[in-house]
């Protein structure tokens, strides 16, 4: 797929660690484990998602980006969809445009349309993957490379077709276990240099491919459980990561990232952390 440039100042990513500018979010006002889809749901499906705690801490989360001097765009909920805090999935960015995922569960099935429907109304462009199974979770872009989770939610004949798409990228499928949601719960990138990496869900081939590229930050299986993966790179080495995340935190900040701890921990019952629940649509 070949973009003619163009000064276009509402929408550019080129990777996952660039200035965050412009982010979609939207409030978990109807979260609830309504149909299990993932291990940590399965976790706390008794328990179930207290909604005023999660509404609170999603609502100091954007206070935060905002304090970051990031733009906040809040999507409109709606009850039949409970899932739709996590806005990474619906989509992903890259250069100007703006891809639209085909969500795989039935629960989480037209989400999709109230994306487009925003991009409309503000006159956005887009690429609907309506043939393809994939969602922006398993999606983590750095520069030329675009590496693609294979997972129950995105299909290698989605790689395939990005890889048509994309010529002038490397499109770099990426098995990993099945117990995980997507890739971005067991890897991330968060500078040209480093990356966050859950080793057994991930085979040795890729661990090699990611070591070769990466100084890799270790994350531990209890770590894992409560998605330290899954952290926000917002710019300038600044990280929104999880409180309750300390060893990777300590991590972070001993490689010179500056890590802001957010507790999110109402919203992560459903599977998801500070990645998930955000839809980059400009960096730089």
């Amino acid at each position: 797929m070949n973009e003619t440039p163009k000064v276009n100042h509402k929408t550019y990513c080129a990777n996952e660690y660039d200035l965050l500018r412009r982010v979609i979010l939207c409030a978990p006002q109807y979260m609830t484990i309504r149909e299990v889809i993932n291990e940590t749901q399965k976790e706390f499906e008794d328990e179930g998602i207290h909604i005023k705690t999660a509404l609170k801490q999603h609502r100091e989360f954007v206070r935060i980006l905002e304090e970051q001097g990031i733009e906040v765009i809040l999507l409109p909920y709606h009850k039949k969809y409970p899932e739709q805090v996590f806005t990474r999935d619906i989509g992903f960015t890259l250069g100007q445009t703006i891809f639209v995922a085909k969500m795989a569960h039935d629960v989480r099935i037209g989400e999709e349309d109230v994306l487009k429907r925003w991009l409309e109304d503000e006159e956005m462009s887009y690429y609907s993957l309506a043939e393809d199974r994939i969602e922006g979770g398993d999606v983590v872009i750095d520069g030329k490379t675009i590496y693609v989770g294979l997972s129950n939610r995105t299909h290698q004949q989605a790689v395939d077709h990005l890889q048509g798409l994309l010529n002038q990228f490397e499109v770099k499928a990426i098995p990993f276990k099945e117990k995980y949601l997507h890739l971005d719960c067991v890897f991330n990138v968060i500078s040209p240099e480093v990356a966050l990496i859950y080793p057994p869900a991930l085979t040795k081939e890729d661990i090699d491919l990611f070591s070769s590229r990466y100084d890799l930050i270790d994350v531990s299986e209890e770590e894992q459980f409560t998605l330290g993966t899954n952290v926000l790179n917002i710019g300038n080495k600044k990280i929104l990561s999880l409180p309750v995340n300390k060893q990777v935190n300590e991590k972070l900040r001993d490689r010179g990232f500056e890590v802001i701890e957010v507790d999110i921990t109402e919203i992560i019952k459903s599977g998801g952390s500070f990645r998930c629940c955000t839809l980059p649509i400009l960096r730089g």
